[in-house]
């Protein structure tokens, strides 16, 4: 594998420099003196933001754009083999890294690297850490799958000794980093595109977690079914957070306190103490109790990180209000798995509302066929769904189903069910029929949150 020499700036080209993740990190070589360019399908925020920050960045991905001045290409998992970009960079003979690959070459340049992983809740989870060890003074690097809006964007840079970042287990992403403290949220059936079944991806993060050196901290969501088999015999410490009174960290008590929060009175290793959240949900609850196990884990003082939880208003789409229209208030979420609607919907369900609206988004046809029964489920806990046509993404087989698949279902479980392909469609339908104080939440990890927007602005 090539590695960078960090003490001596080199040019590093992207492939897919527009992604979340890709960004930030051409962000991070940017400031530390590097050569940076790269290319993706569209320009976005995030493409002229490393413009105006000094990167090349070009639209369209070309055989041409690989130059040998290229030190080293990174690809995302997105970027299959034929992509003209990823030929022209074999053909060349030049140097390359995944994504990951330079994520974990970055981390090694801190004294702790902290890596949260999990199914789900890694942003909101890597947001609370992050405000945590800001509010602390620790200057801390920051590497977030999401926009937090106290950084301006998903990456901050800074001179500390910690390096905060979401480990991804998609392609076993994760597996190419070298975290001193992990957290590993939850494990569930996902990116079955990618892995073969649960036990496949168990194991994965099994092998995460033996990646902690004996001087780590593993901290672990002991829900997680057979949670024993993943930290037996780790040469690492381990801490617990959970339900059961059994783990380090557990909630004696959780009161919701609707559009406002939710708090929780919390047994500790160090005691009893209160977390409260401006941001609903019970989810959340345990995503900061995560967040405090990791802060409590690098010394930071219990008052400053109550603080910071207090103040933590969540990361841009997981439950961000959006605004109104009609009386109508639209909040856009990214929850793209059954267990993430569930969650966000029994937080809607606290909030004050008439009927509650979900438009969704499927996200990858793999994703919608393999859980189609438990999207279906979870969708009709609201009181209406509107479906629109799947996200591709990364795939571009249909493997023979659309959202009308879906829609059935749901409707079989006795909710109100639209299938309305295109966006334009989805929102004249909602003008007609969404009242006042009627509650809409876009959802999804695609582009649905452009359906609200446009709502709200017409």
């Amino acid at each position: 594998m090539y590695q960078i020499d960090f003490n001596i700036p080199s040019h590093i080209y992207f492939c897919g420099i527009g992604g979340i993740s890709m960004s930030g990190l051409a962000e991070i070589l940017l400031k530390r003196g590097f050569t940076v360019s790269g290319s993706d399908m569209r320009a976005s925020a995030l493409t002229e933001r490393l413009t105006q920050a000094g990167a090349r960045v070009l639209i369209g991905q070309k055989a041409e754009n690989i130059t040998p001045d290229i030190d080293c290409v990174v690809f995302t998992s997105a970027i299959h083999k034929d992509n003209p970009e990823y030929v022209e960079t074999m053909r060349q003979k030049l140097a390359f890294l995944s994504r990951a690959e330079l994520l974990g070459q970055l981390m090694k340049n801190y004294p702790c690297p902290i890596a949260v992983s999990g199914t789900h809740g890694k942003t909101t989870t890597t947001s609370m850490i992050s405000e945590i060890m800001m509010a602390a003074d620790t200057d801390p690097t920051l590497s977030i799958g999401g926009m937090l809006d106290s950084i301006g964007g998903n990456i901050r840079i800074g001179n500390g000794p910690y390096f905060v970042a979401e480990a991804c287990e998609y392609t076993n992403s994760f597996l190419s980093m070298y975290p001193k403290l992990a957290l590993i949220l939850n494990i569930e059936e996902d990116h079955l595109d990618f892995f073969k079944d649960l036990e496949d991806i168990r194991h994965s993060f099994r092998l995460f977690a033996q990646k902690v050196p004996a001087d780590g901290l593993l901290i672990i969501n002991r829900d997680i079914e057979n949670c024993g088999q993943l930290t037996q015999g780790l040469d690492c410490r381990v801490r617990t957070f959970g339900t059961a009174s059994s783990n380090d960290y557990w909630p004696l008590a959780i009161s919701s306190l609707g559009e406002r929060g939710i708090t929780a009175r919390v047994i500790t290793p160090e005691g009893e103490t209160e977390i409260a959240l401006r941001i609903p949900g019970k989810h959340n609850i345990y995503n900061a109790m995560a967040a405090l196990a990791a802060a409590d884990a690098v010394g930071v003082s219990r008052q400053i990180s109550l603080k910071a939880l207090r103040g933590f208003e969540g990361s841009r789409r997981r439950f961000e209000y959006k605004g109104e229209f009609n009386g109508v208030t639209v909040i856009d979420d990214y929850a793209h798995h059954p267990t993430e609607i569930t969650s966000t919907l029994t937080a809607a369900a606290d909030c004050p509302h008439n009927r509650l609206w979900c438009v969704f988004q499927p996200h990858t046809y793999s994703r919608t066929k393999a859980l189609m029964e438990d999207f279906a489920r979870a969708l009709a806990r609201a009181d209406v769904v509107v479906l629109s046509d799947i996200y591709p993404a990364r795939e571009t087989d249909n493997l023979g189903i659309s959202s009308a698949d879906l829609q059935r279902k749901i409707s079989a479980l006795g909710t109100e069910c639209y299938y309305l392909p295109d966006f334009e469609s989805i929102e004249k339908f909602l003008v007609k029929k969404c009242i006042h104080r009627d509650m809409l939440i876009t959802m999804g990890a695609g582009d649905i949150v452009k359906v609200g927007e446009a709502l709200i602005r017409a």
